[in-house]
């Protein structure tokens, strides 16, 4: 948060921040008195006021200002932009079963990566947060609709199988047609919880419908799409005579995909960036920005600046100019 996403509910006792200027003035004529001062008795003042000392006398009055400062913000009642934990929301997990996802470039595979990870995922999230499982290779499969209990979302994990071709335009029509199937809040049953979709894929659609009116349908509803590109430029497959098929990590659909949907894009070549991925995911989604009151921040900040502007003053152990 900036002081630019700042509002104030008392914008009027600003008029005491040109207190600051004033201060900032006087001090600046105080210490050019002293310093005419000081030519005319070095010695003395050489002694009480060392020169190395001077870098603290600054920084203790810097100190002091700041927290005047702080505090005429608070006494203005600042609000902003703060993120608090939702309570409700539901996520779609979308998981790429084409047979690319065999590919060994990710060890042990990109599919057993994927699976690992989403796996730990899931249990991040916050426990009343619904979680659906959808699995696409040529056509997707609502494997678990969305439910709290996190059992059979692992379970599912669990048993993903390859299968061939990548839909995924299929996938994201499968995830937008499963919100009839969201349970309702119970204490707010007209107003479906915000949802979104983390599809990963290694590649771009071979088959079925374009992924593009999907994702603008997507942020049309306002169910923003994070895609993962998942694997590296060397990965490859066994073909069907004995060849070796390079099945290298396609971001292009999967950014487009993103970037239509409102959502974010993200790219991962091995188990530990794919994790830090869905960690970054799991703050977004787990999170929403709301306007609150933070005058007690503005009060914190001047009370660490009085300390410190006292600290400086203490070891400096001289008075103001």
């Amino acid at each position: 948060m900036t002081l630019l996403e700042i509002g104030f509910l008392r914008p009027e006792r600003l008029w005491a921040l040109w207190a600051l200027p004033t201060l900032a003035l006087a001090y600046v004529v105080l210490l050019w008195g002293k310093r005419s001062r000081l030519k005319r008795n070095t010695s003395n003042l050489q002694i009480l006021f060392p020169k190395k000392s001077s870098w603290l006398r600054h920084a203790a009055v810097a100190a002091a200002w700041l927290s005047l400062g702080s505090l005429v913000l608070a006494w203005a009642t600042p609000h902003g932009w703060v993120e608090v934990p939702r309570q409700r929301a539901t996520i779609f997990v979308v998981l790429d079963v084409s047979r690319s996802m065999a590919a060994t470039d990710v060890s042990p595979s990109r599919l057993g990566a994927a699976q690992q990870a989403a796996k730990e995922f899931v249990a991040e999230l916050p426990p009343g947060f619904n979680v659906a499982l959808i699995s696409f290779a040529a056509t997707a499969t609502m494997l678990v609709a969305p439910t709290t209990d996190r059992t059979p979302v692992r379970a599912a994990i669990d048993k993903l199988a390859l299968k061939p071709s990548t839909g995924i335009g299929e996938a994201l029509y499968t995830a937008l047609d499963a919100r009839a199937l969201i349970p309702p809040d119970p204490d707010h049953p007209n107003d479906p919880p915000p949802a979104a979709i983390v599809l990963l894929s290694d590649g771009a659609s071979t088959i079925g419908r374009d992924s593009g009116p999907a994702a603008e349908r997507a942020k049309q509803l306002g169910i923003p799409v994070s895609t993962i590109a998942f694997g590296t430029a060397h990965g490859a497959i066994p073909g069907d005579r004995g060849t070796v098929d390079p099945v290298p990590v396609n971001t292009g659909e999967l950014k487009r995909v993103a970037q239509l949907s409102g959502g974010q894009a993200f790219t991962a070549e091995n188990l530990n960036q794919l994790r830090s991925v869905y960690q970054d995911i799991s703050q977004t989604v787990g999170y929403e920005r709301v306007k609150d009151e933070v005058t007690e921040r503005f009060v914190g900040y001047a009370v660490v600046l009085a300390v410190l502007a006292a600290a400086g003053l203490i070891a400096l152990g001289a008075r103001w100019p």
